[in-house]
């Protein structure tokens, strides 16, 4: 049995759901971001058990095939944004490759549900990964924007003053509080 999850956002958030899921007994083949796989199908009562954990901290157990979608597409952007490889990850090539659907279909639904498009919830997660990296101290901003895959600092810094309202040097003096991911 597959079971989605929204609000999975991280790896804690699989350890947690993974610890869950042992608390309530159900033994999973996987446990991924937004994504569980069960060895067999679960009783409703086990079903309900389970959502009710599951809220307790602050996670959704999906049971809409698009809201399901959705999530899938928030892990994927949400991985994809904190990659620190120094690709530019094209969206329209990596999400059909992730997820096996054109990247036409897949940026509707999202749209539809969530109001944004996919590149710009991908741009917010992109920028709080910069403000994280910026906290850390340890590296400049050129070096920020070369492991996120940015064609230059200059595009960066204006996607990150759009976004911030401060360039990512005056956000580092200023320390402007940063978003929790699953808020963004």
């Amino acid at each position: 049995m597959i079971l989605n999850i929204k609000n999975m956002v991280c790896q804690r958030c699989v350890m947690t759901v993974a610890a869950i899921l042992n608390e309530a007994g159900i033994s999973a083949t996987r446990v991924g971001m937004g994504v569980v796989e069960t060895d067999g199908e679960l009783a409703p009562d086990v079903v309900r058990d389970l959502e009710t954990r599951l809220l307790a901290v602050g996670f959704e157990l999906l049971h809409d095939r698009e809201d399901a979608m959705v999530e899938r597409i928030k892990a994927s952007l949400i991985d994809l944004a904190r990659r620190d490889d120094g690709k530019n990850h094209k969206l329209s090539v990596e999400l059909p490759r992730l997820l096996g659907m054109e990247y036409k279909q897949l940026a509707a639904i999202f749209s539809a549900h969530e109001g944004r498009t996919v590149e710009k919830y991908f741009i917010t997660h992109k920028v709080e990964r910069i403000k994280e990296l910026l906290t850390y101290g340890e590296l400049t901003v050129s070096e920020i924007a070369y492991r996120l895959g940015y064609s230059s600092v200059a595009h960066m810094s204006t996607q990150f003053k759009q976004l911030t309202g401060l360039t990512p040097t005056a956000w580092r003096t200023s320390q402007s509080p940063r978003t929790a991911l699953d808020k963004v």
